[in-house]
C-alpha cells in the first residue's frame, strides 16, 4: 500500500507540469547514446508518446554520424573532421544524405510509431524547409550555415496531431544539399517556432564546475563569465551558444541533459530538481 501511495504522489507531482506545457512546443534534438543503445532508444521512445499524450507538441532534430560513419568506411571514404565538423565534399554529402534522411530518419519514425506515437520523417529540404548557404566560404565542404526557416510544414503537422522527426539536410540557392550540425538545426528551428523548450540530449550530464559538479541554473552573465575562466571550455562553448541564440530569439528555457540516464526527458521536464542544466 505505502509503494502504491508513493507511485500515485510522483505521479501527482508531474501534474503542475503537465498543466503548464499542455499545448506548448517543444524542441528536440536526439543524439549520442541514446540514439544508439536499443534499450535507451526504448525508452526515448515511450517518453515522447507520454510528451504527446499529455497535449505536448513535439517536433524532433536528429543526428545520426555513428550510421554515417559506417556507410563511409564500407565505402571506403575516409572523414575528416575540422573544428568538431566532418568536411563535407560532393562524395561524402551524397553518403550523409542517404543515412540521415533515407535510413536514420526512417528507423526513428518507424520506432515512434510502433511505441504508439503519431510521427512523420521529412528533410530539411522538403517544402523547402530549411535554406542555407556555405558555412565560412566553403572550409568545411557541403556543410552549411541555415539562413532561413520555413515553418508552415512544421504547424501544419503538428496541428494534425503529428510529430514531426526532421533531419539537419538543408537546401541551397541552386538546389544543392548542405549538412547541418543537428545542434544548430535543432536551435534554427526553435527560434523560428518560439518554442517553449528546446531539450539537447547528448552524452553529457550538461555543463560542469571545474569540480565536474552539475550546474543546474544558468543566464547569460553567467555563462560569460564561466567562458571566461575557462569553465566552459571546447565542445561545450558551440553548444552553450547555441542555446542562448535560442533565448535570444525568443526560446523560452534552454536545457542539456544526459541522454544515457533512463527516461532522462522525463525527469527534466516533470520534476523541481530536473537532471541537467537550464538556461534562461
Amino acid at each position: 500500500m505505502l509503494k502504491s501511495s508513493r507511485t500515485a504522489e510522483v505521479i501527482l507531482s508531474a501534474l503542475p507540469y503537465i498543466q503548464k506545457f499542455r499545448d506548448k512546443i517543444f524542441v528536440i534534438k536526439y543524439g549520442g547514446a541514446a540514439q544508439i543503445d536499443e534499450k535507451l532508444k526504448n525508452n526515448f521512445a515511450r517518453d515522447i508518446v507520454l510528451l504527446q499524450i499529455v497535449g505536448i507538441k513535439v517536433v524532433l532534430v536528429h543526428g545520426g554520424g555513428k550510421t554515417i560513419n559506417s556507410f563511409l568506411d564500407r565505402l571506403d571514404i575516409k572523414s575528416e573532421f575540422i573544428d568538431g565538423l566532418r568536411v563535407t565534399d560532393a562524395n561524402t554529402m551524397e553518403v550523409v544524405e542517404m543515412a540521415l534522411s533515407g535510413l536514420v530518419n526512417k528507423e526513428i519514425t518507424s520506432m515512434l510509431n510502433k511505441h504508439g506515437a503519431r510521427a512523420i520523417g521529412v528533410s530539411g529540404k522538403d517544402d523547402n524547409m530549411l535554406r542555407a548557404k556555405v558555412m565560412d566560404n566553403g572550409k568545411y565542404g557541403f556543410v552549411g550555415d541555415i539562413t532561413s526557416v520555413d515553418d508552415r510544414l512544421i504547424n501544419s503537422l503538428l496541428d494534425d496531431g503529428l510529430i514531426p522527426v526532421i533531419a539537419p539536410i538543408a537546401i541551397g540557392e541552386n538546389y544543392e544539399s548542405y549538412n547541418i550540425n543537428a545542434d544548430l538545426c535543432a536551435s534554427a528551428i526553435a527560434s523560428k517556432l518560439k518554442a517553449s523548450k528546446v531539450i539537447f540530449l547528448s552524452d553529457i550530464r550538461g555543463v560542469l564546475d571545474k569540480e565536474s559538479n552539475l550546474i543546474g541554473k544558468l543566464d547569460k552573465d553567467s555563462i560569460e563569465t564561466l567562458k571566461k575562466d575557462g569553465t566552459i571550455s571546447g565542445g561545450m562553448i558551440p553548444k552553450v551558444d547555441a542555446c542562448l541564440e535560442c533565448i535570444q530569439n525568443g526560446v523560452g528555457a534552454a536545457h542539456i541533459i544526459d541522454g544515457k540516464i533512463p527516461h532522462s526527458l522525463l525527469l527534466e521536464i516533470f520534476t523541481d530538481e530536473g537532471i541537467g542544466s537550464i538556461i534562461k
